[in-house]
């Protein structure tokens, strides 16, 4: 879109507002503010951005890879698994070529993995339908395993630097806040692309993306330190923000958040580890091996037997992890995993080469095992 195209803003505030906001917003941003904006927060960007290993290339095998883990995780959790996972697939050839298994394995401990599975795919079709060439525009990104929208845009803009706009959480909470109304998917993507520096397409993506992350953030935003606050239709005060935080903010999914208590055991003998893997056909991490587990207690339970508590969340339920040493369980917490699994025996150097779950990972790390 010509950058010359004007935002339309003015309209009336939906009927969800605060009572005691204004009824209208600013005016519609000219083409000359549309100018000034995009120069102000690339110029911000430039400036503040996070030193993050993806932004130092423009390689889009590991933009990709950096997309896709990104995905519902945060960066702190992404950095670590995205230096080791580059160090055994350094290149498409290398992810296509690998097995499941390996990927899965490289993937342990950042969650979702029907991601790694989806990566793993699009690898092979690159590489088979490709010839290890990757699609320069977002429309024939699309067509591979596991992209979407957001992601084809993101990739072909970041590498290729194609002109097509990203819209992910944090973008889309910019846009409603800078506009000042309520959009719908369709609005928010068009205002998304009207508002895009074509000549650096990529890094207005990253700032808009930036700019959500770290100063327009739902619940405490940073606006005196804003730099587009002098085009932002909405200014007001830090707990009108929070009312207007998005349905999927941190308050909302904290009143879903479901707890719950289980027990592992870990099993050592002759530098192996007793796992259990769970099932193909398991709606949860299927194939992942882990510790033995069980909703319930063993009986008795001797109090010599319990090693450490852990707290660990996977998407909405946060669990208790109470670890025994040696000691019997009967059941497990997941409905879809058979009970009284004996398990495996599995050699203590074999496990990186394995799928663990992050679970499993995290006690046998905190147990130096790993």
């Amino acid at each position: 879109m010509r950058a010359s195209r004007s935002i339309p803003v003015e309209t009336r505030l939906a009927a969800s507002r605060t009572t005691t906001a204004p009824s209208r917003v600013n005016s519609a941003v000219s083409p000359k503010d549309l100018v000034h904006v995009r120069r102000a927060l690339l110029r911000w960007y430039d400036q503040h951005r996070r030193e993050l290993p993806w932004r130092e290339t423009r390689d889009p095998y590991r933009i990709w890879l950096s997309e896709i883990m990104l995905q519902q995780t945060r960066v702190a959790a992404v950095l670590d698994h995205y230096r080791i996972f580059l160090e055994r697939f350094p290149n498409v050839q290398a992810l296509a070529a690998a097995s499941e298994e390996a990927v899965l394995a490289a993937w342990s401990g950042l969650g979702y993995y029907r991601r790694a599975r989806m990566l793993h795919q699009a690898a092979q079709q690159i590489t088979e339908k490709h010839g290890g060439c990757f699609p320069r525009n977002s429309e024939a990104w699309l067509a591979l395993a596991g992209i979407g929208r957001y992601t084809a845009a993101a990739i072909a803009s970041i590498a290729f630097a194609e002109p097509v706009a990203v819209v992910d959480g944090n973008v889309e909470r910019v846009l409603q806040r800078f506009v000042g109304i309520n959009l719908t998917t369709p609005q928010i993507w068009q205002h998304a692309q009207a508002l895009l520096a074509n000549s650096r397409p990529g890094d207005f993506n990253q700032a808009m993306m930036e700019l959500g992350a770290t100063i327009c953030i739902p619940r405490e935003p940073r606006c005196p330190i804003c730099p587009v606050r002098n085009w932002c239709a909405t200014q007001q005060s830090q707990q009108s923000m929070e009312r207007r935080a998005p349905p999927s903010g941190p308050a909302t999914n904290l009143s879903r958040q479901v707890k719950k208590e289980i027990w592992c055991v870990l099993n050592q003998r002759d530098g192996g580890i007793r796992l259990v893997q769970r099932p193909k056909t398991a709606s949860l991490m299927p194939g992942m091996w882990e510790l033995p587990q069980s909703s319930e207690p063993p009986r008795p339970l001797l109090v010599s037997a319990h090693w450490r508590t852990f707290r660990h969340s996977i998407t909405v339920t946060n669990y208790t992890v109470h670890v025994l040493r040696s000691a019997p369980l009967r059941n497990t917490p997941f409905p879809d995993t058979p009970p009284a699994v004996k398990g495996k025996w599995v050699a203590t150097d074999r496990i990186p080469q394995i799928p663990i779950t992050g679970l499993t990972r995290k006690i046998l790390k905190a147990g130096g095992i790993i």
